[in-house]
């Protein structure tokens, strides 16, 4: 009987963090459809009342930058300072404990 009750819970905290996953990722998906939207809108505002001067493209910047980091971490891509490196950062600490190497 603990066996099955285990099994069913296995399989519940995997549905909550597929479910978990899914919400990080239409939200990421929501985030892109304002992107585009608004900067859209802005653009038309920019060409229509102030062609001479280009302003549109500095608040496209600074949120498409938001955006590349909001999509990161939603399909769980982390280049820099990721898992892997967490891990390797802590057995290569571990191991200068063990060594008795404190940070050297």
């Amino acid at each position: 009987m603990e066996v099955i009750m285990d099994t069913n819970q296995q399989e519940y905290e995997r549905y909550q963090q597929a479910k978990k996953k899914v919400e990080k990722i239409k939200g990421f998906y929501g985030n892109l459809i304002s992107y585009i939207v608004v900067n859209l809108f802005l653009l038309f505002i920019n060409l229509k009342y102030t062609p001479e001067e280009l302003w549109f493209f500095w608040p496209m910047l600074g949120w498409g930058i938001g955006l590349a980091f909001h999509g990161m971490k939603a399909f769980d891509y982390t280049p820099f300072l990721g898992k892997d490196w967490e891990e390797r950062k802590l057995k290569e600490f571990m191991d200068q404990e063990k060594r008795g190497n404190h940070g050297k």
